[in-house]
């Protein structure tokens, strides 16, 4: 498979037609190897349209959905930017390769492995600092951030989240109930409070460590 080809085809077939404009968001995604973000079984699958299964439950969000959000986020060349939920780390190096530092926060390990290997392949290194722990906490010890970016869908962003963003800062994700179509929301903290508005519909895989917790049935 020329990969180099579907690359150029994802930028001109699925991110330039729906709105995605912003330059240097292009850039990287025409640049980044994404079939090094995924396992050897599944490369094929890198430049679909659609969310890839990866292992232990999880997904490898589809193209043109993490560049509308990435865009929505608005990140600047030297922001502080946190993703939630990395997985194998394709939007954290989008985001290091548009100028962004980047922590990206990856509970499940198998997964941090396969984010290791391929960030390393195709940026400099501490580009991208990948830490574990509980996504619902984020990570505070990097905070203040200036751009966070939950990757996949949640019912509701938790206030510890939201708390980590800087002033002005953005926080960009999908919002939903678990069943195909939410909406794509971004958040702002300005003069200290922290709103959520409604930017687009899509429909992205949603997040296990993000489900709202059972309540009792009578």
């Amino acid at each position: 498979m020329d990969f180099e080809d579907a690359r150029r085809r994802m930028v001109d077939g699925q991110l330039r037609p729906n709105r995605v404009t912003e330059p240097r968001l292009l850039e990287a995604m025409r640049t980044l190897p994404r079939e090094r973000f995924l396992p050897p079984p599944l490369r094929s699958r890198a430049y679909v349209d659609e969310d890839v299964p990866l292992p232990g439950g999880r997904a490898l969000m589809e193209p043109m959905v993490l560049a509308r959000l990435v865009q929505l986020a608005a990140p600047r060349p030297g922001d502080r930017a946190l993703v939630v939920c990395a997985g194998t780390g394709y939007g954290a190096a989008v985001l290091a390769h548009m100028g962004a530092r980047v922590t990206a926060l990856e509970e499940d390990a198998a997964l941090r492995r396969i984010a290791e290997e391929a960030l390393s392949g195709c940026l400099p290194p501490g580009s991208v600092r990948l830490v574990g722990g509980d996504p619902r906490e984020g990570h505070a010890a990097g905070a203040p951030y200036d751009v966070i970016l939950i990757e996949g869908e949640v019912a509701e962003v938790p206030a510890s989240l939201a708390g980590q963003l800087a002033e002005g800062g953005r926080l960009a994700t999908v919002q939903g109930n678990g069943v195909r179509g939410g909406r794509a929301v971004i958040g702002r903290r300005i003069g200290g409070t922290f709103t959520l508005t409604p930017a687009f519909d899509c429909a992205t895989f949603p997040l296990a460590a993000f489900s709202p917790a059972p309540g009792f049935v009578f």
